[in-house]
């Protein structure tokens, strides 16, 4: 393991972004050198990446913020959309391009932004990302989880999140945080969601051949099966990507192997 010989970590310092509709996002910045974007996945905040940001910031810029209505960042009350929430942040640090890192929905929102917005786009980590206009298969889990949402259900969304999503449970690591933040989050997503617009790119899965940035997809051999049939399908459809399955994680792997993801994200980046 080679990621923390670099120079010590630098300084944090925390802002709030004002974003359309009258909200703010927290965000964090750290580091300096080539800009790194972190983003999060649904139901989650930016704690998801404490074990990486520290790292990846003895080499780069980066940045974190929780998505609207997450973590810290304000409640939205009217629509918003991930993907020019995202280019606000962009903005507000005078960053014309940023190589962009997301766990799931934020690596489906790093995809649309790439669509919308290629030549901001550096590269692309994509970490048990989602995808618009993928067909998820119909199983008891995913009907669950679908009749939770409609009925606005957050202790029961709260549970599936952890059984489908954190199937290695409390005692691996990360568990006890991976538990607060779905706690914390959990009637918080329910309004972002309600709120948040669809993307203009659903169709993303076939548009992936129009996607320029080097990308690295990275996922857990203990993640949702479908996670990993997305990871083959970026693979496939983004040109030069490469594909990466680190052993014994889930779906919330910056948590679960930090010092592995951090090591393959340093390779990417410095490509």
């Amino acid at each position: 393991m080679t990621t923390n010989t670099g120079p010590a970590a630098p300084p944090v310092t925390d802002v709030r972004i004002p974003v359309s509709g009258g909200g703010r996002l927290w965000a964090e910045h750290s580091g300096s050198g080539r800009p790194v974007v972190l983003l999060h996945g649904a139901g989650m905040d930016s704690r998801l990446w404490d074990d990486v940001a520290p790292e990846l910031a003895r080499h780069h810029q980066v940045f974190r913020f929780d998505a609207r209505g997450l973590g810290c960042s304000t409640t939205p009350e009217r629509p918003f959309s991930d993907i020019e929430d995202l280019r606000a942040v962009l903005d507000h640090f005078g960053l014309r391009r940023a190589s962009l890192v997301g766990l799931s929905m934020g690596g489906e929102t790093a995809l649309d932004f790439a669509l919308a917005y290629p030549d901001r786009v550096e590269a692309l980590g994509l970490v048990g990302s989602s995808v618009g206009g993928h067909v998820w298969p119909e199983d008891p889990d995913s009907a669950a989880y679908d009749a939770a949402r409609r009925e606005r259900d957050a202790e029961e969304l709260a549970r599936l999140e952890l059984s489908v999503w954190a199937p290695l449970g409390r005692t691996a690591p990360g568990g006890e945080l991976i538990e607060e933040m779905v706690d914390d989050n959990s009637h918080r997503r329910i309004v972002s969601e309600r709120y948040c617009t669809p993307s203009p790119h659903p169709d993303a899965e076939a548009r992936l051949g129009d996607i320029a940035a080097p990308t690295l997809v990275v996922h857990g051999d203990h993640d949702h099966p479908e996670i990993g049939v997305i990871a083959k399908r970026l693979v496939a459809g983004i040109p030069g990507a490469r594909g990466q399955v680190i052993p014994g994680t889930d779906h919330y792997l910056p948590l679960r192997a930090p010092e592995r993801l951090t090591e393959l994200l340093l390779a990417h980046l410095s490509e």
